[in-house]
C-alpha cells in the first residue's frame, strides 16, 4: 500500500523468511563448529604446545615469522612424538599414559567450547556448567577413542607379500 508516495505497511513474509534463514544458518554454524571440535580433538595438545612455544619465542624477540615457524615445528613434533610413542611403546599402561596426555587438553577444550555455546542459550549457571561437563566428557571420549584406534593400528602385524 502506498500513501502520499511512501510505502506503508510491512512485508511479514520477508521478515519471517529472514528469521528462519538466520535460525538455520546458526544451527549449521554450531554443527560445523562441533564437527570441527570432534575432528581436531586429538590435536589439542600439539596446538597448545605450539602456541605456548610460539608466544615464548615471540616474546624472546624472534619476530612474527620466526615465532610462527617455531610454533608450527613444535606442534608437528609433539604430534609426531605422540604417534611414535603409541607405535613404539609395548606396555599398555605407557600407551594409556600417552593417550591421556593427549585426552586431557582435548577434554578441557571440549569443556570450554561447550560452555561458550551453552552460556548463550541457558540462563541457569548450574545447567551451563553441567552441560559443559557433559561436553567435556564427550569430547574427551572422542579423543580417547581416536588415540586408541591409532594404538590398535600399530599393534597389527605387518603382512609381507
Amino acid at each position: 500500500m502506498v500513501v502520499d508516495g511512501a510505502p506503508v505497511g510491512h512485508d511479514f513474509a520477508e521478515t519471517t523468511t529472514m528469521i528462519v534463514i538466520a535460525i538455520i544458518a546458526s544451527l549449521a554454524a554450531v554443527g560445523a563448529l562441533c564437527w570441527l571440535l570432534f575432528a581436531l580433538s586429538v590435536s589439542a595438545l600439539p596446538v597448545m604446545a605450539g602456541l605456548s612455544v610460539s608466544i615464548w619465542a615471540h616474546q624472546a624477540g624472534t619476530g612474527i615469522a620466526g615465532s610462527v615457524a617455531v610454533g608450527l615445528t613444535v606442534a608437528g613434533a609433539t604430534l609426531a612424538i605422540g604417534r611414535f610413542l603409541l607405535i613404539a611403546l609395548r606396555p599398555t599402561w605407557l600407551k594409556i599414559a600417552v593417550t591421556l596426555a593427549f585426552v586431557a587438553p582435548a577434554a578441557l577444550a571440549g569443556y570450554l567450547a561447550t560452555y561458550g555455546i551453552v552460556r548463550h542459550l541457558m540462563p541457569s549457571g548450574f545447567w551451563q556448567i553441567a552441560l559443559a561437563a557433559i561436553g567435556s566428557v564427550v569430547v574427551g571420549a572422542a579423543a580417547f577413542t581416536r588415540m586408541i584406534a591409532t594404538a590398535e593400528l600399530s599393534d597389527r602385524p605387518v603382512r609381507s607379500a
